[in-house]
């Protein structure tokens, strides 16, 4: 299974009082990942309807160890669990990769994405070449990493 990376910038303003990235930021870093993998790479793939209109349907955000600013960009892997009619969810680590290979994982989460149409006002389906690209990103059933992630990112279903 093939993860998108994205390295996001931390900004001095993304602390709060307590010296850490406050949690409603990384909903903003999860958006930042998401539009990288879902507009940018997906429309190089030749997938770019993704980029007419989508919504969120749903966030669950597991945080895992707080994150202080830094000048280093922090590592979001972003992947596949579901693939629907009319929806995807996507999951995410939010993390730090050592040279050694260790990693520190800030957040695990997950984003149920509809595709929309705006000039209709309404939801629709994935197409093909969407079903096609989003695929090669979709989680390995039954992995062990299952247990840590969020429940809404467990399943891997293609419909």
């Amino acid at each position: 299974m093939a993860r998108h990376i994205y390295a996001c910038p931390l900004r001095w303003s993304d602390m709060d009082a307590f010296g850490h990235v406050n949690n409603v930021v990384f909903l903003r870093y999860l958006e930042e990942a998401r539009i990288d993998f879902m507009f940018t790479q997906a429309a190089e793939a030749g997938a770019g309807e993704f980029a007419g209109g989508s919504v969120v349907a749903r966030h669950e955000i597991d945080y895992k160890r707080p994150l202080v600013h830094r000048p280093e960009p922090v590592t979001i892997e972003t992947w596949v669990t579901k693939i629907g009619v009319a929806s995807l969810t996507v999951a995410y680590e939010i993390k730090d990769i050592a040279e050694d290979g260790t990693e520190t994982v800030y957040v695990r989460a997950s984003t149920v994405v509809v595709p929309y149409d705006l000039a209709e006002g309404r939801p629709r389906r994935i197409s093909a070449v969407e079903r096609d690209f989003l695929s090669r990103y979709a989680d390995d059933a039954g992995t062990a990493a299952d247990a840590d992630r969020p429940a809404g990112a467990r399943a891997v279903a293609a419909v």
